[in-house]
């Protein structure tokens, strides 16, 4: 499929507020998370179902738990609608979550996205967290000094 340079635009505005998203997530910086949602949108989190910028706040104190979080995101498939203001989306996620005591969580699921472009601006408007998989599992030390390296949570907000 041919895309016109505006479609390309949106698509990767649209990808600009996934990774808002995930990089603010990590690194306890809500207005960024914040950035990748309108104002009023929803957010279907499991554990949490309501108006997605309180869900920031409420991820900002969950996450504090947690020596250092990381969210990967794979396959982000988006269908733009005709009328160039909504889209829809799917992301594959993987996220690793470290615990002070060497254990980690690893979350296997996906986001079911909507997105609305608003004067220019591309956000979510709706997401529902799918969850596919989790694991634990202790994590053994490295062969090398790891503890000699810049550590994850050296940059949370």
């Amino acid at each position: 499929m041919a895309f016109t340079p505006q479609q390309l635009s949106d698509l990767e505005s649209i990808r600009g507020a996934a990774l808002r998203y995930c990089h603010g997530l990590d690194r306890l910086q809500p207005d960024v998370m914040k950035s990748a949602y309108w104002p009023d949108a929803i957010d279907e989190h499991g554990v949490f179902v309501g108006n997605a910028w309180e869900f920031v706040d409420f991820c900002m104190e969950a996450h504090r738990d947690w020596q250092s979080t990381m969210h990967c995101i794979f396959n982000h498939s988006i269908e733009l609608d005709a009328d160039g203001q909504r889209a829809t989306g799917e992301i594959y996620n993987v996220t690793f979550l470290v615990a002070g005591d060497g254990r980690q969580d690893t979350w296997h699921g996906r986001y079911l996205d909507e997105y609305t472009q608003r004067d220019g601006e591309w956000r979510i408007s709706r997401r529902t967290c799918v969850h596919e998989s989790t694991s634990s599992a202790s994590l053994p030390p490295m062969g090398i000094d790891a503890a000699s390296f810049v550590q994850g949570g050296h940059d949370r907000g």
